[in-house]
């Protein structure tokens, strides 16, 4: 659970529907529960429509109290789940990289990388230094491992986001320019009427998302100063 937060995205294994309840297992986290209402948007004819035991879904983090983990299916756009599913991809061709390299060895090995991050994150590491790979598998297996990584590419992932920016002041076309103009290493696209996009690429949904996020509470603070109406579209 150490990995996890509020807000994030994760891949689940439907367990066991009690009640108006549906618990689910967190791949490597755990367990976390869903109610009826975080399902799907309207009324639910037929629970099983949407989810059966051992079913993989995607769920948002709501909440976390302790143990708890609350999350929701409905909240899940159809672009996070693709990135999610991607990287379920993408892991599981790593570890079948490691098993052919360790063989039975692989497992704990594995298991070991994540306690402390990510496996995608681990092994991205290792292509420009693989010394804690080595530590932990021995010259030749880390050898061996590195020579099939080099050969995948990970796939970028794109976090984009809708905001807009107005103003009434004569002068408020310049102001949001002087506001926009130090936000760099991000895409920020004018589409109509005060409306803005911002889009951030990287192989790793997390760092896209709090990089986006960082960047809109700076410019939601700045606008506030300058007297300028910032809205987040919410999607």
């Amino acid at each position: 659970m150490a990995h996890l937060e509020e807000g994030d995205v994760v891949l689940c294994t439907v367990d066991r529907i009690v009640g108006t309840v549906v618990f689910i297992k967190i791949e490597g986290d755990g367990e976390g529960s869903i109610i009826f209402s975080e399902i799907a948007p309207g009324r639910i004819r037929n629970i099983r429509d949407y989810v059966v035991p051992k079913k993989k879904i995607v769920c948002k983090i709501l909440r976390i109290s302790g143990d708890r983990i609350d999350l929701s299916l409905r909240r899940v756009t159809q672009k996070e789940m693709k990135e999610v599913l991607e990287a379920s991809k993408q892991e599981q061709s790593i570890k079948s990289i490691f098993k052919g390299v360790l063989g039975n060895k692989a497992d704990p090995i594995i298991e070991e990388i994540s306690k402390k991050s990510a496996l995608l994150d681990f092994c991205e590491k290792v292509k420009s230094n693989n010394s804690e790979l080595e530590k932990l598998v021995g010259k030749d297996s880390s050898k061996k491992i590195l020579e099939i990584l080099q050969t995948q590419k990970r796939k970028k992932i794109e976090i984009k986001k809708e905001f807009s920016l107005t103003s009434k002041d004569p002068d408020g076309v310049e102001k949001i320019k002087k506001i926009l103009e130090p936000v760099k290493n991000l895409e920020i696209k004018y589409i109509s009427a005060g409306r803005y996009s911002i889009k951030a690429e990287s192989e790793d949904i997390k760092k896209s998302d709090n990089l986006i996020r960082e960047v809109l509470e700076t410019l939601e603070k700045q606008a506030k100063k300058q007297g300028i109406s910032f809205t987040l579209k919410e999607k």
